[in-house]
């Protein structure tokens, strides 16, 4: 069953993220994400400065379902799918622009606080918002 997302993004597939297949390079998937997921939290979470995030990358996955090609804007949806002590789950989904699932994927943050270099639990303002934006979750 396919997931909805309340928030998208657009993202522009640039020149330079075209490789010798004529598509772009598979890394560009996470700079797609990493885009909307950045405008995620300066929309949603309302922290808008690079200091305000407050979490690590722990893990990524990316599927691709279709070349993504130049020149066009990628839908790109994101959401919160669980919140756990200290982490939480975002997946993701970008479309071309007839619509068209390119690729899809999911990451874990990890709740962490930069001047102590550790990870933190997530707060209780932040687990409000998400859940409100995105929740209930299970």
């Amino acid at each position: 069953m396919p997931l909805e997302f309340r928030f998208r993004h657009p993202v522009p597939v640039r020149f330079k993220d075209i490789d010798i297949g004529g598509h772009a390079h598979h890394s560009h998937a996470l700079v797609y994400f990493e885009e909307a997921r950045w405008a995620y939290w300066r929309e949603v979470v309302g922290r808008g400065r690079p200091e305000q995030v407050d979490y690590i990358l722990a893990d990524v996955r990316v599927r691709y379902h279709q070349r993504v090609l130049y020149p066009q804007t990628l839908d790109v949806g994101v959401r919160v799918s669980g919140v756990g002590r200290k982490t939480f789950d975002m997946v993701y989904e970008v479309l071309g622009e007839d619509g068209t699932r390119l690729v899809s994927g999911a990451s874990v943050q990890v709740a962490y606080d930069y001047e102590a270099a550790r990870s933190v639990r997530v707060s209780d303002e932040l687990r409000r918002v998400l859940e409100a934006f995105d929740g209930p979750f299970a």
